[in-house]
Parts: C-alpha cells; sequence; structure tokens
C-alpha cells in the first residue's frame, strides 16, 4: 500500500474536519480546549503515524529512494500526480512535524477566536509544505508551493498584532511575485524538454536529462532561484521576513521560521542545483556573496533590535545565509552542513518564538527594555531561553554548531576570505544572542512586575525534547548526516528500483 498521497491528504482533511468541529462548543472548565483542537492533535497524531510506516516500512530498500507514487492527473498536457521521497524531503518532513506538535502543545491552545478556522489554515499550510518536499511533477511543485501561501497569508492577516495586514500583503506580494518567475521558468524548461524529445512532460527526472544551452540554462536556474531566494529568504529580497515574523501570531512565526524558509533551501538544492548543475556552478561566487551578506546583515541588524521577535527574525536572515553558503560550495560536506543547519535552525528558532509569544501573552509586550529580568520570577522559561539563545549563538555540541561548522570548512578549501567573513557572523551571533539574555532573564527585574506564571512541568517536557534533538544533531550528526542527503537525478520506478533516465 503506497502512503505517500496519505501524507499529503491527512492534514487537509483533518483540518477541514477541524474547521467543522469548531462550530462545536468547548465543555465546561478552565483546562479543556475546543473540539476543532483535539481534531487537529488527532491530525498529527496519524500523520506521525503515516510517516512512521513511510519510514521504516521498507527495510529491504535497496535504492536512495524510500517511495514513490504516481498517476496520469493531466494527460494531454504531461501532467501527473507523482510524489517521491529521499531522505532529504524525509528529514524535513519529520522537522514539519516535529514543529506542528510544538505549535500543537505551546501555541494553538490560546486561539479562541475562530479556532475551527485557524486549525484548518494551519493543517492546510502543512498540506502545502508536505507536497511541496514530496513533489516531483514540476506542475505539482507549483501547485503546493502556493498552496502554502494563501493560508499562511490569511493567518497573518486575521490573527497576527498590530501591523498584520501590511506585513501579510507584503508576505504574499513577494512570494507570489517570486513563484511567478519560477513558474515561467517551469514553462521553458518544458518547452525545451518538448523541442529535442517530441514529448511534453512536467516530470522532474526526464527534465532534469534535457540538453539546454549555457545561456538558457543560466536564465531558467535565475527563476527557480528567485522563488526559493525569497523564500530562504537571500538579502536583498528580505525584505518581508522582518515584518511577517514580528506580525504573525506565534505558531504561524513558528512554521513560517522553522518550515517554509526550509522550502527555499530544499528547492536550491532539488532544483537549482540538481537539475542545472552547470549553470549553478557559473552563478556559486555570486550566490556565495550573496550568502556571506545575508550572514553579516542579519547578525548586524540583530544587535541593534528592541523588539526580541524581530531581533530573531533578523537572526533567521543570519542562518540562512550559512544555508545557502554551503548549497553553493560545491562539495558533499557544504551540502551536508547546509542541510544540518535548517534542521538545527528549524528546532531551536521554532522554541525561541514560542518563548517569545510565552513572553508577550504574559507581558504584553515584545519591547526587551520592558520585559526586564525574568529568572526569579520565571526560572523554567529563563532556563530554557538561555539553552536556545546558547545553540542560537553556536555553541559547541548542538546542532547549529555542527551545520556552521560544516558550511564554514566546505567555505574555506574554496575561499579562505569568504570563510573569514562568514566566521564573522558568529562573533555577532554571540553579541546579539547574550544581550537577549541579559536584558530578558538576567538583568535587574521590574519593580512592577506582576505576578507571572512559570512554564508548567507538561511545557518543560515538550521543550526537553526539542533540546535533546538539538544534542543529538550536535554530538552525533553523523547519522542525521547519512540519512537526509538528497538522491541523485534518477528515475524511481513504482518497484522501487532506480534506472537510468532517458
Amino acid at each position: 500500500m503506497n502512503l505517500l498521497p496519505a501524507l499529503v491528504l491527512v492534514p487537509v482533511i483533518g483540518g477541514g474536519l477541524a474547521w467543522g468541529s469548531g462550530r462545536v462548543p468547548p465543555p465546561a472548565g478552565p483546562s479543556t480546549h475546543s473540539a476543532s483542537w483535539w481534531t487537529m492533535l488527532a491530525t498529527l497524531c496519524v500523520e506521525t503515524l503515516v510517516l512512521i510506516m513511510v519510514t521504516f516500512g521498507h527495510p529491504d530498500r535497496t535504492g536512495p529512494w524510500y517511495g514513490h507514487f504516481s498517476t496520469p492527473w493531466i494527460p494531454a498536457m504531461g501532467i501527473a500526480v507523482r510524489l517521491d521521497m529521499d531522505g532529504l524531503s524525509l528529514s524535513l518532513i519529520w522537522l514539519s512535524l516535529v514543529l506542528c506538535f510544538l505549535c500543537a502543545c505551546l501555541a494553538t491552545r490560546q486561539v479562541t477566536a475562530h479556532a475551527g478556522a485557524f486549525h484548518f489554515l494551519f493543517l492546510a499550510t502543512l498540506t502545502g509544505i508536505i507536497g511541496t518536499f514530496l513533489a516531483t511533477d514540476l506542475f505539482l511543485f507549483f501547485f503546493f508551493w502556493e498552496l502554502m501561501l494563501v493560508p499562511m497569508f490569511v493567518l497573518i492577516a486575521a490573527w497576527g498584532h498590530e501591523g498584520r495586514q501590511r506585513a501579510a500583503m507584503k508576505f504574499f506580494m513577494f512570494t507570489q511575485g517570486s513563484g511567478l518567475l519560477m513558474l515561467l521558468s517551469i514553462l521553458g524548461l518544458v518547452i525545451a524538454h518538448a523541442r529535442e524529445t517530441g514529448v511534453l512532460t512536467f516530470d522532474y527526472f526526464a527534465l532534469g536529462h534535457t540538453s539546454l544551452s549555457p545561456a538558457l540554462s543560466m536564465l531558467l536556474m535565475l527563476g527557480f532561484f528567485s522563488a526559493f531566494a525569497v523564500k530562504l529568504p537571500v538579502v536583498p529580497v528580505h525584505v518581508w521576513l522582518p515584518d511577517a515574523h514580528t506580525q504573525a501570531p506565534t505558531a504561524a512565526s513558528v512554521l513560517l521560521a522553522g518550515i517554509l524558509l526550509k522550502t527555499g533551501g530544499y528547492g536550491m538544492i532539488r532544483f537549482d542545483i540538481m537539475l542545472f548543475p552547470d549553470a549553478a556552478g557559473r552563478f556559486a561566487p555570486i550566490a556565495m556573496g550573496l550568502g556571506v551578506a545575508g550572514i553579516l546583515y542579519g547578525a548586524w541588524m540583530s544587535c541593534a533590535q528592541e523588539d526580541v521577535k524581530r531581533l530573531i527574525a533578523y537572526s533567521s536572515i543570519s542562518h540562512m545565509g550559512f544555508v545557502l553558503l554551503g548549497i553553493f560550495a560545491g562539495s558533499r560536506l557544504g551540502m551536508q552542513g547546509a542541510i544540518m543547519q535548517m534542521l538545527a535552525h528549524g528546532l531551536g528558532t521554532a522554541a525561541l518564538f514560542l518563548i517569545a509569544g510565552a513572553i508577550q501573552d504574559r507581558l504584553r509586550t515584545r519591547d526587551m527594555h520592558r520585559i526586564g529580568g525574568l529568572w526569579a520570577a520565571m526560572p523554567r522559561l529563563s532556563g530554557t531561553g538561555l539553552f536556545f539563545a546558547v545553540a542560537l549563538l553556536g555553541m559547541p555540541g548542538l546542532g547549529n554548531f555542527t551545520g556552521e561548522f560544516l558550511v564554514l570548512l566546505a567555505t574555506w578549501h574554496i575561499s579562505p576570505a569568504t570563510a573569514t567573513l562568514a566566521a564573522t557572523g558568529l562573533v555577532l551571533a554571540a553579541i546579539y544572542a547574550l544581550r537577549m539574555v541579559n536584558r530578558i532573564f538576567l538583568a535587574a527585574p521590574r519593580a512592577d512586575l506582576p505576578l507571572l506564571q512559570d512554564f508548567p512541568v507538561r511545557h518543560m517536557a515538550v521543550f526537553a525534547c526539542v533540546m535533546a534533538f538539538l544534542m543529538l544533531l550536535g554530538l552525533y550528526p553523523q547519522s542525521f548526516m547519512t540519512f537526509s542527503a538528497p538522491s541523485p537525478l534518477s528515475v524511481t520506478t513504482a518497484a522501487g528500483r532506480q534506472d537510468s533516465a532517458p
């Protein structure tokens, strides 16, 4: 039984049920939750069971691909529903589900207005994300790529903070505009393949072996790169991110920083590097320069922020610069570092956004000057925040350090000067991370600090799992580096064999 379609369909079906159950009034009692929340949690549990079956259901697998599904969709145009899973997509789907459980346990229960609609949009976004990680028909990939945007736009615009409308519109315009450039590149690649072979198809594996002139290859690669650069994001097309992260509700901030940014890195690996290796190699010096610019710019801007969510948002720009640097370093070591950085950043930054959201819920402010020292009032929250702040600055033994070290090592082999500039971002990371810790947790407490509720034990248990994952990424990275490696550009048959593409 092929379970890849179930991975895509379960979240949106569960979201529809959550929306319908949102009309059921919650039972009386302070600790009870709405029916839509329970439906969402059940949906995530079912999705996890399906993913476990996909992950461990093929012990006799011989090829690098974990699963394949294909059925015609629009045969006249060569469009099919084609889904393929390798280690890269599987690891990012696992990251997505872990972060969705974090949101379900720590962020979405506070949503009371139109909770059913909120949970539906949340799960619809997850469907778009998983579909993006699995689709190997380029039309289907574009469909899921756009599907992510609409529910996230509504989540920000309807449930965000004071400047939510402007932030949501900026997010949508940047991502939608760059997505249209990617669509033009998809159509250009399909037409070039049809002229060469006489076959109209959107199949990723067939299109990957299309003969292209150097100029056309570079042009098509840049169309894909523009969409992925906006989502990653890459300086200077990053301007949507600080506002979107700051104004989004906590659960949407976690999805944005923890998962949606990773679709940009995934797209660069899967499409820019693997479909257009020659063009990507020629473009690599520019891409690596943009990566260094993002590292330094994001870190410098983080040092100047007083809003804790904006600080975390700008730090994401800096850390995604390491991802861009590793992807275009042109070596397996750099690619492994980029993937490790995506996984570690997703866990650590998501946790920081959850902590920032908890502080805002309790103090009604994101201004670090107005928050004051919280260690005496909330030692559990403060200790948790200290751990993830230390992870943010790249402490050895945690996942962020592993990813950054591998990227810098790969970059050093190409350009010691570039690696040195990138390493400067780590110095700035220590400055803004420790500044955040001092102002929020270790400073003298405010005289008018109200009585605050610390993290309960169940919340600490959830955060402890994330801490364990980050430590595992830092102390034993080899298994994750092997597991999450992208598979080569080869055709996956329904039987799981690897055949050479024509």
